[in-house]
């Protein structure tokens, strides 16, 4: 395994769901494009490699340094937080053991021990019953941070989805969309995607109500706080446009017509890109990125699917995706460069 590859450390999600196996799965397909260490527990490795029936060979460390990102051997940092897991469960200690794995995560990519970050999904009841203020991983890396700008970033080919609003209610997002958040986020996307290498991007906007308002008859918002947004980033020269209906945009941006589009609210934004990256299993493909950090960070665009753990049938379609494109984005210069 070249030494000149991005150190990607693997985050290793919910211990009770299914991120140790996608994890496991997904290796033998990103080796060529990352040194991966996964930040986790040794044993729940160990027991996804069986559930999986995987030839993959684990080899225990303490840290980062420690890893030798040997072809065909999956270097774990083992937290040794579990005595033990069952599969499918909500448990709080679940939930501060995936806390731990994320924030020890950010500490390495922020001082340059690691050159990105990708996350397999943690379960946000597991995260309430540890206690936990946060409803996911975005939150908590701005906090964590120091970042007020940002926003989620889901990648399916080339349909790109930023979001205004992510992990609240419906209404409470609807009464959060002011001309001032819309900006914040069309200026975080033009960034993000200028990032990931793309020059001048075309940035679409959706609109909050059907047809995007329909001249004010199926809503004001659309007019009085999304129209102004996009006016004023094109007076600051980035290429947006809009407020479009959310019904039809998507599909033109996944043509390519649009580098990408600001959603104003969770499932508007994720509803389309997983449309479009499902397959055949059911399941979906695509990242999850967190644009506007100073370090590199992804993730699956699903849950730990409690359903199905600990049986080795989930697909790691996103997990690949997730581990290539944060691979990609530290070589792009997102992040510092980790020492080797």
């Amino acid at each position: 395994m070249s030494t000149d590859l991005p150190i990607v450390g693997v985050t290793m999600g919910d211990p009770a769901g299914i991120g140790s196996e996608i994890i496991v799965k997904a290796y033998p397909q990103v080796f060529d494009a990352a040194r991966p260490v996964v930040l986790g527990d040794f044993d729940v490795m160990a027991d996804a490699v069986a559930a999986c029936e995987s030839d993959l060979d684990l080899r225990r460390v303490e840290t980062v340094d420690e890893a030798r990102f040997e072809t065909g051997v999956l270097d774990v940092v083992d937290f040794d937080n579990l005595d033990e897991v069952v599969r499918g469960e909500h448990r709080g200690e679940y939930g501060r053991a995936s806390l731990d794995y994320v924030e020890h995560g950010i500490e390495l990519a922020t001082s340059g021990a690691i050159d990105a970050m990708c996350n397999a999904p943690i379960n946000k009841k597991a995260l309430e019953m540890a206690g936990s203020d946060y409803a996911g991983h975005t939150n908590l890396l701005a906090d964590r941070t120091g970042t007020d700008e940002y926003s989620m970033l889901l990648i399916q080919d080339e349909l790109r989805v930023t979001h205004v609003t992510v992990h609240m209610s419906l209404q409470e997002a609807i009464d959060t969309i002011t001309t001032e958040r819309v900006l914040e986020t069309i200026e975080v996307t033009d960034e993000g995607l200028r990032g990931l290498g793309i020059e001048d991007p075309s940035i679409a906007v959706c609109g909050l109500n059907p047809h995007a308002g329909e001249g004010g008859v199926l809503g004001t918002t659309d007019a009085e706080e999304i129209e102004p947004a996009v006016e004023r980033a094109r007076d600051a020269g980035i290429d947006a446009s809009g407020p479009w209906a959310g019904d039809n945009i998507f599909n033109q941006a996944a043509v390519g017509r649009f580098d990408g589009v600001v959603a104003m609210y969770h499932d508007q934004g994720h509803i389309a890109t997983n449309v479009h990256g499902l397959l055949p299993s059911g399941g979906f493909a695509g990242v999850n990125m967190t644009i506007g950090l100073p370090i590199v960070r992804t993730s699956t665009t699903h849950g730990t699917a409690f359903d199905i753990a600990g049986t080795g049938i989930a697909d790691e379609d996103s997990m690949v995706d997730a581990i290539r494109a944060a691979a990609r984005a530290a070589e792009a210069g997102m992040a510092g460069t980790a020492a080797d």
